[in-house]
């Protein structure tokens, strides 16, 4: 049967997208007015998803909500929280859900047909028939709720998406891009938070929750995508028997607002915290943004991806340039956002001062009008559009399923026209154009209309201000006692049961039979075999050359690896400020604008990266590296290794005013990052206390660094001739033939022209003698808390077990998603409102478990303490013990990239892990039992046993539980 024979849809469109290979077909549902997307193809990684338009009507996050709580049962899958069944037991290569401004998204993929059909009835059944409308507990849970364990005791709010919140309301960045959505659309609903406002997210009913749903997850509203290998009649069939044919036609309102252009400019001021111990001085945050047509404007989609790279991303581009130079900020960002019906253009410039608005203003106009009148840089141009062609035409998004992000970029143009999915799908033509365009004016005319004469702008600042979370956090509390007050005994007695009610239901098990109607594999459906390894060893021009030959559609990955082995315990930190020197200040023939842009315009780019691999065979070894990694075409191999011999031979350090920049940027970076990924901070601090690459990465790009960056930043002067000595010491003690390995991913008819160029970059090596030292890592249990002004806590412990005596073994990866998604979720996250909590464990003994987003901290260490008893006494029936293997194939089997093929591949070759040790590991996630994961109980006592941790989080509640830190500090000075 073929699509043309189902009679359930109208065939809107049918035609060839060639930029992806695939064959497209729009419908709509004839019955229900279901919106349909597919995109035929040989992928096997197979993705569905079905997402509706779902305008915010305030900031309760009421969409984000609804979101989490659709997933937690329905009529045909009434288990708790089917999300989590199926993240335990599937072979999914991608299950999640997610709000935007303006749409809500569920999508899933995976490689294996049984299972892709499971998940699509799973997800089906969810956002139609959830339990919402029989289980107020979901919401309570999800969305926020009171709580009272006793009529005298403190009341307190919690509940999932509130915390979440409280900690995506911590970050500035955050804060600025909300308030961005909201100055240039206040009469529409990007003026309200979907994702919710802490602060109104308690207004929001159960009523209003349940009438949403009503409204919105209506088929008439839906939008259905399917990718990849399928029979597509068949899915499209069944569709319309168990789903959409039970649904009539309705007229939905959910269009998103067209706002109407500003006569002039408007400006907003809002308030973030930092710590009582923080400066204000340098850290507002000024931005100016505009609003440019509408993402139906395909050339304009892409056009300002192209200028946001050459006006502010790229070294050097001159509107950054230009307001460092007046030194307003010390980090200039450009973000062009295209995900929503109006894009916009924002110009930000982070670790400035209030009073530098006029001049920062001023400093915009001026750069862009001198821009318009001299004409822009073609170089520049050139080397953005060829940036986002190649990464479009290499389709490579890391984990993520190219179906998946095809889907999402389909929505661009889809959610606001409904017969225009394709737009952005197909954009080798757009970037022709755009390329005929440099040198004729056009991106001069872009600039003048859209950003200089557009009054549909806004200036938005955010100022610090000291201590103002605990502020918020005893305004709320203080709300909160005088609304107690305000009860009577029999109210408080009801908000004291209703406390007990939900924890009763959060701790209640889901009966079998419930269980049981989740669909799932059975293990005679997994593979036995590991994917295998492709090492070839080979030596060119005299150097070791590690192969991979794979398929890469006519693209080299290069990647010199070089030992650190050799760098003194002392200068270790400075390896992150090389990785962030190299490649971005003046050669001897380009200044770093130059070069950036020449190796953009010729290749995929040029990186370095910083990472060790320790030794499975030997804990106590590991091999540090810096690596430099170039992707380009065949032809182009020439040219990367000669970018890369001008990188690593000819940088010059002696450009004081652009080596602080880039401390300064670095710094920057490093304090989003350090707070944005708290769980990973912590987790990574926590371990370095014991194991020596845990250490490497903290020193190289964790708070060992940030701390190295913060003191340099605040005293360059005096510091940076001691900072170039230290650079070029590092230099000569990495670059050197005994330090490296040349790892190449390609197809044999890559290989030719390799072994030259190998020869050429051995010949510039460094080979004078140099002081080699080894490194002596000594464990030094800190056990620190990181005060911030977040409102959240991310708490993290670790430790090793092999160091106690236990092995490794395959059964550890089950553990780790038991963990997870079982005794961590359901006591830090469904009972104690955290966003989310992890595990891990790896081959060298080196363990931890973390929570992300979470209001608790000395409870949470309890529950850490608890999984001890919960391992010794882990009982479960055959079903589900099933289901834990099958899911942890599922991460062991993801589709993997030619690129990270080769990765893989050499992190098994550089961590002396053969294929052998892999397929037993394997062996031991199949044939596990319960037995084997209780014998996990003493590895996991073994990890805690040294009470080794590391806490991010809110500067008053880590106050409070001092006792727990032997040091105490603030997170930034």
């Amino acid at each position: 049967m073929t699509i043309q024979d189902v009679k359930a849809y109208d065939i809107l469109e049918d035609r060839e997208v060639k930029d992806l290979k695939s064959r497209g077909f729009l419908l709509k549902h004839k019955k229900s007015g279901a919106k349909l997307l597919i995109l035929s193809n040989d992928d096997e990684n197979k993705v569905f998803s079905i997402g509706f338009r779902t305008p915010p009507e305030d900031s309760t996050g009421l969409p984000h909500i609804l979101e989490h709580s659709v997933l937690c049962g329905s009529r045909n899958f009434p288990a708790k929280d089917p999300f989590v069944e199926l993240v335990k037991g599937s072979l999914n290569t991608f299950l999640n859900a997610m709000t935007y401004p303006d749409k809500t998204v569920y999508p899933v993929a995976s490689c294996n047909d049984k299972d892709f059909q499971n998940l699509m009835h799973v997800y089906m059944d969810a956002v139609f028939y959830p339990n919402i409308y029989k289980k107020e507990e979901i919401f309570r849970q999800e969305g926020w709720h009171y709580e009272l364990e006793s009529t005298e005791g403190p009341l307190k709010v919690n509940g999932v998406v509130y915390n979440e919140m409280k900690g995506a309301f911590s970050s500035p960045e955050d804060v600025l891009d909300r308030e961005v959505l909201r100055s240039l659309f206040p009469d529409t609903s990007y003026a309200n938070e979907s994702g919710g406002d802490p602060e109104c997210i308690p207004d929001l009913t159960y009523e209003q929750f349940l009438n949403f749903h009503k409204k919105y997850y209506h088929p008439s509203n839906s939008f259905l995508y399917l990718y990849g290998d399928m029979d597509v009649a068949e899915k499209l069939n069944w569709l319309d028997r168990e789903y959409l044919s039970a649904f009539d036609a309705v007229p939905v309102d959910s269009a998103i607002r067209y706002q109407k252009p500003f006569d002039k400019p408007v400006e907003v001021t809002r308030e973030y915290s930092i710590t009582e111990a923080e400066s204000t001085k340098d850290q507002t945050y000024l931005s100016y943004s505009t609003v440019v047509d509408t993402s139906l404007n395909k050339e304009l989609y892409l056009a300002f991806q192209v200028l946001e790279y050459a006006l502010l991303a790229a070294p050097g581009a001159p509107l950054k340039q230009a307001l460092i130079d007046a030194g307003i900020g010390k980090d200039v960002m450009g973000s062009y956002d295209e995900g929503v019906y109006q894009p916009t253009f924002s110009i930000i410039s982070k670790n400035a001062n209030p009073e530098q608005k006029e001049e920062f203003l001023k400093t915009i106009r001026d750069t862009l009008s001198a821009i318009v009148e001299k004409g822009m840089d073609k170089q520049a141009l050139l080397a953005g559009i060829n940036y986002y062609e190649f990464r479009f035409r290499e389709a490579d998004f890391g984990n993520y399923p190219k179906g998946l992000m095809y889907g999402l970029q389909a929505f661009d143009s889809w959610l606001y026209d409904e017969n225009q999915p394709f737009m952005h799908l197909e954009a080798l033509d757009t970037f022709r154009f755009l390329k005929e365009q440099v040198g004729r004016g056009y991106y001069e005319q872009l600039i003048q209309k859209y950003l200089i004469e557009n009054t549909h702008a806004s200036v938005v600042m955010i100022v610090p201000r000291q201590g103002l979370t605990a502020q918020m956090d005893q305004k709320t509390a203080d709300q909160l006692e005088t609304y107690r007050q305000s009860l009577d005994e029999a109210r408080l007695q009801q908000m004291v049961q209703d406390t007990i009610h939900l924890e009763e239901y959060q701790s209640e098990e889901t009966p079998a039979e419930d269980l049981e109607k989740i669909p799932m594999l059975r293990r005679e459906d997994i593979g036995r075999k590991a994917l295998p390894l492709c090492n070839e060893e080979q030596t060119l021009s005299g150097m070791p050359v590690l192969y991979h030959e794979l398929f890469t559609n006519g693209i080299a990955y290069i990647n010199l690896v070089f030992d650190t082995c050799h760098v003194p315990d002392e200068l270790l930190p400075y390896l992150g400020l090389l990785k962030s020197v190299l490649g971005y200040m003046d050669t001897e023939n380009y200044s770093y604008a130059e070069l950036f842009n020449v190796i953009n315009i010729h290749s995929g780019g040029i990186y370095t990266a910083l990472n060790p691999y320790a030794d499975v065979k030997d804990p106590d070894q590991y091999k540090g590296t810096l690596q430099v990694k170039a992707k380009v075409l065949y032809e182009k191999l020439d040219f990367a290794f000669t970018m890369i011999r001008e990188i690593l031979f000819a940088t010059d350090l002696s450009d004081d005013k652009r080596l602080y920049e880039i401390i300064a940027q670095v710094k920057s970076r490093l304090q989003m990052g350090l707070t944005g990924n708290g769980h990973s901070t912590a987790a990574i601090r926590a371990m370095s206390y014991f194991s020596p690459s845990a250490y490497f990465n903290d020193c190289v790009g964790g708070i060992g660094l940030y701390r190295l960056v913060e003191s340099i930043e605040s005293d360059f002067e005096a510091q940076k001739d001691g900072l170039k000595e230290k650079l070029r010491q590092l230099m000569h003690l990495i670059f050197r033939p005994e330090n490296l390995l040349v790892d190449y991913t390609a197809e044999r008819e890559g290989l030719p022209g390799l072994e030259e160029e190998i020869g050429k970059l051995s010949a510039f090596l460094y080979q004078d003698p140099a002081e080699k030292c080894s490194q002596q890592f000594r464990v030094n249990t800190l056990n620190e808390g990181f005060k911030t002004s977040a409102q959240v806590q991310y708490v993290a412990r670790a430790g090793n077990f092999v160091r106690r005596g236990y092995e490794y073994t395959g059964a550890l990866k089950i553990l780790k998603v038991i963990l997870s998604y079982d005794y961590l979720w359901i006591n830090i996250r469904v009972k104690g409102g955290a966003y989310g909590c992890m595990s891990g464990f790896n081959r060298v003994g080196d363990g931890y478990l973390v929570s992300y987003r979470d209001p608790n901290l000395k409870k949470t260490n309890e529950i850490f303490e608890g999984t001890v008893d919960f391992v010794k006494n882990f009982t479960v029936s055959d079903r589900d013990m099933t289901k834990y293997i099958i899911g942890t194939i599922g991460d062991l089997d993801s589709p993997l990239t030619p690129s990270s093929k080769g990765n893989r591949s050499m992190t098994a070759y550089l961590s002396n892990l053969t294929y052998e040790d892999i397929q037993k590991e394997r062996e031991q996630v199949l044939t596990a039992t319960e037995e084997s994961i209780r014998k996990l109980s003493g590895i996991i006592e073994a990890i805690l046993a040294d009470g080794d941790i590391c806490v991010l989080g809110n500067e008053t509640r880590l106050e409070e539980q001092k006792e727990m830190f032997a040091t105490l500090c603030n997170l930034f000075s």
